[in-house]
């Protein structure tokens, strides 16, 4: 089964157009690596903070009903607290401006992104939009409206 979309990307600065490589880590990878290309050569983020970090590139989603989605990288995060800020980024479809990630320092020291570093992973995922049906009524359900914690925690 062939599960590939085609997507257009555009290099927004020519230094971006040599260095900036768009691939998957490994065969199998499911996210395509972003990478921070900023005007300076780091960042620095102390704890707590956030930085917008451009990718120097665009995109074009060519299948209906398909986004992208940014997430975190799973090694910057879990070793270096360096985390996509609002926890999941959403490219829409008719977005044509460049990808920002937001990345968060949510460890108790500071944190560094050099330039050219991956710092998130896009996937391409399906999404629905909503029909919207207003009722004065909803289905009752066991659980009602018991928010959080309220199915316990074991």
């Amino acid at each position: 089964m062939n599960h590939t979309i085609n997507v257009k990307f555009k290099f927004l600065r020519e230094t971006e157009k040599q260095g900036n490589t768009l691939e998957y880590a490994t065969e199998h990878s499911a996210g395509l690596d972003l990478r921070a290309f900023m005007e300076s050569s780091e960042v620095n983020l102390e704890p707590g903070q956030r930085f917008p970090f451009p990718t120097g590139v665009c995109m074009e989603i060519s299948t209906p009903g398909i986004a992208g989605f940014v997430y975190s990288r799973s090694g910057l995060g879990t070793r270096h607290g360096l985390v996509v800020s609002q926890g999941v980024g959403v490219i829409d479809p008719d977005y044509r401006g460049e990808i920002i990630v937001s990345l968060l320092n949510n460890s108790p020291v500071p944190g560094t992104v050099k330039r050219g570093e991956r710092i998130a992973q896009l996937l391409f995922l399906p999404f629905f939009q909503a029909r919207i049906i207003q009722t004065d009524e909803l289905s009752a359900t066991r659980r009602g409206s018991g928010g959080f914690g309220h199915t316990g925690t074991l």
